[in-house]
Parts: C-alpha cells; structure tokens; sequence
C-alpha cells in the first residue's frame, strides 16, 4: 500500500493498522530512506532534524506542524492527529546516515516538528533507537516535548551526557487546567511535564522550558504564567522562553475554526491581531510575551 504523496516524501511502501488503546488511532508504518534532515540554522542552533513520526496525537489546536501532513495527502485537521505515520526503520537508517564521512557530528534537534514522546513513542521506542544512534556516533543533541515519558530515557541521557551536549526541553504553555484541557486535549498533564524538567536538572541534565505558544486572551494572563516560572525558579530551569502564538497555512484555518467554536468571544480580537499574516507585529509579540520576560 501506498499513501498520496508518498513517493515525492521519500517513504516506502505502508503496513496500515488500528490500535483500539489509541483512541481510533491509525498508524501507517512505513521505511524511511532517508531520516536525517538538513535545516535553516535558527535562533536555536541546530542545523540537523530527526522525526520518527508524523501527525501528533497530542491534538493541540496551534501547533505549527499541521501543515506537513498535507505533503502526503492528509488533511491537516483530524488527520493530523489521528493519522500517524511511523517510521519503524528511523534508527538503523540513521546508523548508516551518521556513519558517513562526511557527518561531522553537528547538533541534531528531536521535537522540532512532532513530539517524539507523544503517545506512540511508548509502543514502538524509536526515539529511545534514535538517541541510541546518536550516542554511538557521538553526536550532540537537543530534545522538545510535552511528555514526561521522556524520563523514560534518563538513562540514555545521563550516558550522552558524561561526553558532550545534551540538552532535554518542555514546552508549557500554561498550566491553567481549562486552557489546557481546550488547547491540547491529549498531551499529558503540564505539572507532570514540569517535574520532568526538575527531575533532568537533578541529574544533571540541561533542561529549559518554553511557554509555547502565548496565545492572547487564552494563556497569557499573569495569574497563568506566574505559576510556571514559580515551578521553573523550583525546578532550576536553565531557561524560560515565551514564544506568541504563530498561525501559518493550515494551522490558521484549524485554530479559527476551533475558535468559533471554544471562544467566539476572540474571534475578532485574532482576526484583527493576525488579519493578513501568520506571525504578530512585533509590538504585538513584546506586549504578549514581554509579561513573561519581566516575570523571568
């Protein structure tokens, strides 16, 4: 079996099935060709990006990556979260790819499109083979989720970490339980994600957290972000960084709508804060986040 767009993503051919344990979840597994990915280097310093999966069952309203799963005929919406593709030969693909002469062992970024300890990481651990990989080829790493079953791995870490840079970060982006609950439905518990990043730092792990996305009128109140640099400045966080919503391509279309659905109260204050564009002004950005920088 293939998927639509299959072929132009580099991805084989497709064993389909059902987890009834996965609330309707499909997965598509499939055997990548290539895995190791060359990007842009940002304001985070990585050049290099490894996703073992594709669409998030977490089913966060914002998140940035929807878009992606359009390359291969999905839909950006349901699909997203509930049509997971899984590449089950990612860490033997990227032995060979980092066995190469020519790899010079730059940092490697997971978690930068889809989390990579989102639900189905506790079936198929391809996260823990891939960090394995990374270990062997000496490679510095960098990892973003919204699970504390990245814990799972602490022992892979802490080994990694004895050699060269390792560096393990959550994203919160409140911890008000009815933002939360409306905004990412399936991601575990935001106070679980923070023990975890308490938890690293113990073992010596560098771990930051990002209040990501700020989403005016829905988690940007003080009384929602105090509680998260509380349990930050607790946790001994190397960082805190707020990051304002940005709403690009498909992601726009799915957040609006669920907007005039949850809060049609704030339809006009998005349709005006974000009327022609993805990303706010920057005044709008500095007024939005600037509460969590002073807080800091």
């Amino acid at each position: 079996m293939r998927l639509p767009g299959m072929e132009d993503a580099g991805l084989g051919p497709v064993r389909t099935f059902e987890a009834p344990e996965a609330m309707g979840t499909r997965f598509h597994e499939i055997r990548a060709r290539s895995v190791l990915n060359r990007v842009p280097e940002g304001p985070y310093g990585f050049g290099w990006t490894v996703n073992p999966y594709r669409g998030c069952s977490h089913g966060c309203v914002y998140c940035f990556a929807r878009p992606t799963h359009t390359f291969l005929g999905f839909d950006a919406g349901r699909d997203f979260e509930k049509e997971i593709v899984v590449k089950v030969n990612a860490p033997e693909v990227l032995r060979v790819e980092l066995a190469r002469p020519s790899w010079k062992r730059e940092l490697v970024a997971l978690g930068t499109n889809t989390d990579p300890y989102q639900w189905v990481e506790s079936r198929y651990r391809l996260t823990r083979g891939i960090l394995e990989a990374l270990d062997e080829a000496e490679t510095p790493v960098t990892v973003l989720t919204k699970s504390p079953l990245v814990l799972s791995d602490l022992p892979v870490f802490e080994r990694m970490n004895r050699a060269r840079q390792t560096r393990v970060n959550l994203s919160v982006p409140t911890v008000d339980e009815q933002a939360w609950r409306a905004t990412e439905p399936h991601t575990p518990n935001p106070k679980a994600r923070l023990e975890a990043v308490a938890e690293l730092k113990r073992r010596g792990i560098s771990s930051g957290i990002l209040i990501a996305p700020i989403m005016p009128g829905i988690n940007d109140r003080p009384e929602q972000i105090e509680p998260i640099l509380a349990a930050a400045s607790e946790a001994g966080a190397d960082f805190v960084t707020p990051i304002a919503l940005n709403l690009r391509k498909e992601t726009r279309d799915v957040f609006f709508e669920w907007l005039g659905a949850e809060r049609p109260d704030l339809l006009m204050t998005y349709e005006r804060l974000y009327r022609g564009k993805a990303y706010l002004s920057k005044e709008d950005q500095s007024r939005i986040t600037g509460p969590a920088r002073l807080m800091s």
